[in-house]
């Protein structure tokens, strides 16, 4: 018996997945649950266990390819039932399994379909011309007028009933049929799918027909060579290749721009800077690396900052809110999930230490290092990604000074923290060299007044200025 494996809904409301890698090949046998493949959503990389024990016959997709949710990905060869009862039988008869999660938002099911209900499309073909009875308001909301002299429609049957006013030949106004994804690529690419010809199921359009469209007749592709004013192509420079490249907008880099425009245009950023010698910071951390409590652990810049802006959450808690705009509400949390910034092969990404605020300075420690190179393995999961209260990102590292970051969504703040730089500094009444930080806080200004900002940020800089202030602070 041949059984389809359909791309599952992990769960994290996303409508495709782009197929990394395959664990198995053609003809291997498989058991219930083993990792057959990896797919990469926008959020994270995920492994998918196999939801049949058997032989793979197809593999359906090839690594690389962007898979819509349902879309059957690989095809196994299962036994039969026992009791050589039909197929379709043994199924009326045998209540569904139960659906048993075994990693973040998904659970493989034995005998399921995979498919979910809410990407169930039946695409019939176009119905022929019938004469139309009497229905009430039709699916546009036009009511049915009276009956007009229209003449015969092009399949030559004159009509006999009440028609709209519109020519027949205008078959109807409804949108083009196409999937979410397909109507957020031909948006990307500037197309509009009036334009496009279906060629799917009832004339369903696909990726592939909006490509084809920006290839052929609409758009001039990427790879035709570029006409000149005077219309004679351009020479390609020798020794430089092509004149462009194009990388598709798909996984990390597609949700952070979706994220930073929706942010960018919902909340009010006002951005805040503070520059601070922090030499009594960082001879602190200094000497913490060579004490016996800190062995093994990698202490940084980032740690004592981070450490810092936690204590000073304590006192300033409207910085670690939300506002929620469905229920008219602010949602002061009473934890702080931080969020670190990581720049990783896949796109920026925000994982973020869960209950940080409970955490000690070698504890803090250890979960930033594991958060960090976990982050840049590709390894981090959709539960790390979200629930986030509030974020730090750490542009020191590339020898920046400050900066304007945008607001995780979701976040009432986000603190840039710059390099640390030996500079001449007002020291005890003389010009000395000192080890300075400028601080850049953005926070959304319907949760956080200007004085709430300002008080957060004067309190982390007379910390990272003077560390013992944190016994008053405590």
């Amino acid at each position: 018996m041949i059984k389809e494996f359909r791309l599952p809904d992990l769960g994290e409301g996303l409508t495709e997945s782009e197929i990394v890698s395959w664990k198995v090949n053609v003809g291997d046998t498989v058991s219930l649950n083993q990792i057959i493949a990896e797919v990469e959503t926008a959020k994270a990389v995920v492994e998918l266990p196999s939801p049949f024990a058997g032989v793979i016959t197809a593999l359906h997709e090839q690594p690389g390819t962007v898979v819509e949710v349902g879309k059957p990905i690989v095809s196994f060869e299962v036994e039969g039932d026992a009791g050589g009862q039909p197929a379709a039988a043994a199924e009326s008869v045998a209540p569904p399994a139960k659906r048993e999660p075994n990693l973040v938002g998904y659970g493989a099911v034995v005998e399921s379909t995979g498919r979910p209900v809410r990407r169930q499309r039946n695409f019939a073909a176009a119905p022929p011309v019938v004469e139309p009875v009497e229905t009430g308001p039709v699916e546009t909301g036009r009511p049915v007028v009276e009956p007009v002299e229209t003449g015969p429609v092009e399949t030559g049957r004159p009509v006999v009933e009440p028609v709209e006013t519109r020519p027949v030949e205008t078959t109807t106004d409804e949108r083009p049929r196409s999937t979410p994804p397909v109507r957020k690529l031909a948006k990307d690419l500037g197309v509009a799918l009036e334009d496009v010809r279906g060629t799917g199921p009832g004339g369903l359009i696909t990726r592939d027909d909006v490509r084809n469209f920006v290839g052929g007749e609409g758009l001039p592709a990427a790879s035709e060579e570029p006409v000149a004013a005077a219309g004679q192509p351009q020479r390609a420079v020798p020794g430089q290749g092509e004149r462009e490249t194009r990388t598709p907008i798909k996984g990390v880099r597609k949700l952070t721009a979706a994220a930073m425009v929706s942010s960018a245009f919902t909340a009010p950023h006002v951005t805040e800077f503070l520059t601070v010698d922090v030499t009594p910071a960082m001879e602190l951390l200094a000497r913490l690396k060579s004490g016996k409590a800190f062995a093994g652990l990698k202490l940084t810049p980032l740690t004592l900052v981070a450490k810092a802006a936690l204590l000073a959450l304590r006192h300033n808690p409207t910085l670690n809110s939300r506002w929620d705009e469905d229920s008219q509400e602010i949602v002061q949390f009473n934890y702080v999930n931080l969020g670190i910034a990581a720049a990783t092969p896949r796109g920026l990404m925000v994982p973020n230490i869960k209950e940080a605020d409970r955490l000690t300075l070698a504890e803090l420690s250890a979960a930033l290092t594991e958060l960090t190179e976990t982050a840049r393995a590709g390894k981090t999961g959709p539960a790390d990604l979200t629930g986030g209260t509030i974020s730090i990102t750490n542009i020191g590292v590339f020898g920046i000074d400050a900066g304007t970051p945008i607001l995780n969504p979701g976040e009432a703040a986000i603190l840039a923290m710059g390099a640390v730089r030996k500079m001449p500094w007002e020291y005890q009444d003389q010009i000395a060299l000192r080890q300075v930080m400028t601080l850049s806080l953005s926070f959304d200004h319907r949760l956080v007044d200007g004085e709430q900002g300002s008080r957060f940020l004067a309190d982390l800089g007379a910390l990272l200025a003077d560390p013992g202030m944190a016994l008053a602070m405590a």
